[in-house]
């Protein structure tokens, strides 16, 4: 502001903080180096970096690439659905080996007749 703006002069120009006065967003007791287009907020060198030829912090680097399928809410709901069945799927099949291997025994053994013959009753 100099002495010779009109009033009108200086409500046209727009209020620009000096950077060397601002300090990081996310360390306050650190001098900004830059400010990002995107959300407007100063950050230091450690919190800011390039991309497609501009500066731009990591929060706003983060919405602006893509979010891989795998974590995706879709596919982690319909992964975890899959993994659920495929755990039931598994259980079933035990059982089923389990109990086809018990029908498959001689019915001698299930009466209970294998255990009394033999070694228990030669007291």
């Amino acid at each position: 502001m100099s002495l010779h703006e009109s009033p009108a002069e200086m409500i046209s120009q727009p209020y620009v903080p000096s950077l060397a006065r601002q300090r990081c967003f996310n360390h306050g007791r650190r001098e900004a180096v830059a400010r990002c287009p995107q959300c407007g907020h100063y950050y230091c060198r450690e919190c800011i970096t390039e991309h497609d030829d501009r500066v731009i912090c990591d929060a706003c680097l983060k919405k602006l690439a893509p979010q891989p399928f795998t974590q995706r809410r879709a596919f982690i709901g319909i992964l975890k659905t899959l993994q659920g069945l495929l755990g039931v799927l598994t259980v079933w099949f035990f059982f089923y080996v389990i109990g086809e291997g018990l029908l498959r025994l001689p019915s001698s053994f299930h009466e209970g007749t294998l255990w009394r013959a033999g070694w228990l009753e030669r007291k």
